[in-house]
């Protein structure tokens, strides 16, 4: 495949598919929450149609503007050891590793790093090593930021070189929307592969945690660029979150989820969409969301279904497992508390709800490895 160069932009008064009008209207949004997109993720766009889900999640909405959510709507900061690194669950530390991503969602849930660029980024990579190593429990990393993959190649390896070498650590893993964005960033780079397969071991794995958000997403570069990091030993996963006007539709989810499985990218995580500032009007209520979920899944095949719908809520990650007309069940799929894992939340069903915290809980009860009423305490 023939290298590419893209061409970035950062101003939509610079996009020609605008009308003027468009451009006045929108710059605004950008100015107050970061556009960046480029040449080859905006040529994905149908332009004649207003509605189209691949311009939604590039291109800034006057929505963005309602005054809902907040900059940090995990409480990130509750959980941060030092800039860029997070010890949230006992066994996983997050690294910031970058503020530049190759184009900005506009539903992003760390629109602070963009806002901030210099104050969430990892600026002591050493201290954030002698910490990792300091504390055997921790046997996941997760890099993210930001993205990691815009970084060159050695700078990239400068940190999961050391990273390797820490003997507890046993999967990096990267989040990205690279292979989206650009995929010629993997595909013009033969020495990024090549880097890879060289820390992927037979007991200890890179994953690659992809965000494919739309099926038209997965174009034939993607495609080709996700096939390079498989060969070099990477394993794929993709974790998507669920989009007002993108992938709320069960066809379109069960097609991401089908086209995902095709290419061996297991499908992994469906997320509610982060309260957010600027988020409202591309979220979807919760049980809303788990039936749109049921439905896609009941189109797939089984190496397709293996999609969870989880909330990164700030005292964990909570997967959203089923309800009833009466009731909407949550199960700690990760803790921040321990002694929370695997705990099962009751509570009074909620159309309009967005986020745990709209929830009234019935009980606190019930665990995991505890027999509970499938409609609610007796």
């Amino acid at each position: 495949m023939k290298k590419r160069k893209l061409y970035y932009y950062t101003d939509v008064r610079d996009l020609p598919q605008l009308s003027a009008k468009e451009k006045g209207i929108l710059y605004p949004v950008a100015e107050q929450y970061s556009f960046r997109a480029n040449d080859y993720y905006l040529s994905l766009i149908n332009w004649d149609d207003p509605a189209d889900p691949i311009r939604r999640l590039i291109i800034p909405d006057l929505d963005e503007l309602e005054s809902w959510g907040r900059l940090d709507p995990s409480n990130e900061q509750n959980y941060t050891i030092l800039p860029g690194l997070e010890h949230k669950y006992n066994t996983t530390a997050l690294m910031l590793v970058s503020n530049v991503c190759e184009g900005i969602c506009r539903y992003c849930f760390r629109k602070r790093v963009f806002i901030h660029p210099q104050k969430d980024v990892l600026r002591d990579l050493p201290a954030a090593i002698d910490y990792i190593r300091n504390h055997k429990e921790i046997t996941n990393i997760l890099l993210t930021g930001g993205d990691p993959l815009v970084l060159t190649t050695g700078k990239l390896e400068k940190i999961i070189g050391p990273l390797r070498e820490i003997s507890h650590v046993q999967i990096i893993r990267i989040g990205t929307r690279v292979p989206v964005f650009n995929p010629y960033r993997i595909l013009n780079d033969p020495d990024l592969p090549l880097m890879l397969g060289r820390y992927c071991l037979p007991d200890k794995k890179i994953y690659i945690m992809t965000h494919f958000v739309h099926p038209r997403e997965l174009t034939t570069p993607a495609l080709e660029a996700v096939h390079r990091l498989q060969k070099a030993g990477a394993i794929l996963c993709n974790q998507s979150p669920l989009i007002r006007g993108v992938n709320d539709k069960p066809s379109v989810l069960a097609q991401l989820m089908r086209r995902c499985s095709f290419a061996g990218i297991v499908p992994y995580y469906l997320f509610q969409c982060r309260p957010a500032l600027g988020n409202r009007a591309y979220t979807v209520p919760i049980e809303e969301g788990y039936d749109i979920l049921g439905h896609a899944k009941a189109m797939v095949s089984g190496l397709a279904k293996r999609l969870r719908f989880v909330m990164s809520h700030s005292t964990g990650k909570l997967e959203i497992i089923g309800r009833t007309d009466e009731y909407t069940y949550f199960k700690y799929h990760r803790a921040a508390d321990d002694k929370d894992s695997g705990r099962i939340l009751i509570c009074r069903s909620n159309p309009q709800a967005c986020w745990l915290d709209d929830y009234e809980e019935i009980t606190q009860d019930y665990r995991a490895d505890q027999p509970y009423h499938l409609y609610g305490p007796e």
